[in-house]
């Protein structure tokens, strides 16, 4: 997420970005956010100043009490009182500011860094290095899952178990197969290892202020799975 102070700082330099990202959309939200952030502090300044006089009455109660000038200290506590409500109010204002800031802050966009070049899609990606020569064997290569043909082969695959459990597009891997997918994880696991990394097992669900700060309450509804009633989204390999 961007910093609230070079947003607005740089605008033209934010909705230069967001046009790179093709997301015109957005566009008007840079000005959007900061029309709120100029209301905010000047909410906020308000809500300071306004605090620091209360503070000021506040310390006269005793004086005036030490005095022996009731009256007078019950005046000047109903003042106290006044500035308080209106302190609250504007406490309220603050936070309210603040909330619509960060939901706008979350949806624009990072900025892309100079080496990357611009592209609508994959179909204007650039190649930046490349290894060998790719070899095209002279037959059909088949697929290893939904038209399956290879695990099928070894009876490694069921995908009508899988449909009844789970729904289309998910399957049980079986016999043979399933101990070599975890073969192949258990060579990944220990190569790694080998060479210096901390094997984990990290937890298979997330808050979302973990991943708020890399995509969007939107982008997050449609690319994870939300646990009803809870702040919890899982993970991608969950």
């Amino acid at each position: 997420m961007l910093d609230i102070k070079f947003l607005r700082e740089n605008p033209d330099v934010v909705k230069e970005n967001i046009k790179k990202k093709f997301q015109d959309s957005k566009l008007p939200l840079v000005d959007e956010v900061i029309a709120l952030d100029e209301e905010s502090r000047k909410t906020k300044q308000e809500a300071d100043a306004l605090r620091a006089e209360r503070n000021k009455i506040s310390k006269q109660i005793g004086a005036l009490m030490a005095q022996g000038k009731k009256e007078e200290a019950e005046e000047t506590k109903k003042l106290v009182t006044e500035k308080s409500e209106l302190l609250e109010s504007l406490e309220g204002k603050e936070k309210e500011l603040e909330e619509k800031i960060y939901k706008i802050m979350l949806v624009i966009p990072n900025i892309i860094d100079e080496s990357v070049p611009i592209g609508k899609d994959d179909s204007q990606n650039v190649e930046v290095e490349k290894f060998g020569e790719p070899v095209v064997p002279d037959f059909e290569i088949p697929y290893h899952t939904y038209r399956s043909e290879i695990m099928e082969s070894f009876d490694g695959l069921d995908l009508d178990s899988a449909r009844k459990v789970a729904g289309n597009g998910f399957y049980y891997l079986m016999g043979d197969i399933a101990r070599l997918h975890s073969a192949v994880i258990s060579y990944a696991r220990d190569f790694m290892i080998d060479r210096g990394f901390t094997y984990c097992v990290p937890p298979f669900m997330i808050r979302s202020n973990v991943v708020t700060g890399v995509m969007s309450q939107t982008e997050m509804d449609a690319m994870m799975y939300k646990i009803e009633g809870e702040d919890l989204y899982l993970i991608g390999t969950s």
